[in-house]
């Protein structure tokens, strides 16, 4: 009978803490309940949209391996592509694939409207470093091409700004020298000339070095 009662006192704080607290104990549980739900569920859903999108995506992939792609055909499936899928990869390479395409054809605007797009849909912690990059590389070089100076800096000055990758940093020197800022071009090649491991480049680096004010 003893022991019983010892036991009974042993557990009284306990069932005490759990009378005090129950309300915020229930209230946690219930939070941790519905966190989990939502985990599971959007894992689901993500799942189930990465396996629509890539059907999607093969009839993207079947079009544009086309010798002479239907370019309505191609607006209408990256159009489905944004609309139900925008945030998986299937998407993000149909923008960067199309984006591509129509700059290939000299579509200017049309290859600048969906650099962008990935560039947003890519932008941010949880999005991807790798996409976001070459979006804005890509977008920056025909904004050059386009004498739009200005925007083709700032589309990449979040990578030129610190040491990065030799043509992000010949890139910035093409800019600013169209800008006819000539020191700070010659710094962006030289950083490149760093950058670059190839005896080719290096000397393309050199020759544009040494055009500049000549």
């Amino acid at each position: 009978m003893n022991n019983v009662y010892e036991n009974n006192m042993r557990f009284l704080p306990f069932l005490k803490f759990l009378d005090k607290y129950k309300k915020i104990i229930i209230g946690i549980s219930i939070s941790l309940i519905l966190a989990i739900t939502y985990f599971i569920v959007t894992n689901q859903i993500q799942k189930q949209n990465n396996e629509e999108a890539s059907v999607v995506y093969s009839d993207w992939l079947k079009e544009i391996s086309n010798e002479t792609p239907n370019d309505d055909i191609l607006n209408k499936i990256l159009g489905k592509l944004l609309k139900d899928y925008k945030n998986t990869g299937y998407t993000k390479l149909a923008l960067m694939s199309k984006a591509n395409f129509d700059a290939n054809l000299n579509k200017s605007e049309e290859a600048l409207k969906n650099f962008k797009i990935l560039i947003d849909l890519s932008d941010g912690y949880r999005g991807n470093k790798i996409f976001n990059k070459m979006a804005r590389v890509s977008a920056s070089r025909i904004l050059l091409s386009l004498d739009r100076n200005d925007e083709a800096l700032r589309m990449i000055e979040k990578f030129s700004s610190s040491s990065t990758n030799g043509f992000i940093h010949e890139l910035t020197g093409d800019i600013l020298l169209k800008q006819q800022k000539n020191n700070l071009a010659i710094v962006q090649y030289k950083l490149a000339a760093e950058k670059y491991t190839d005896e080719t480049s290096k000397s393309i680096i050199s020759m544009k070095i040494s055009n500049i004010g000549n």
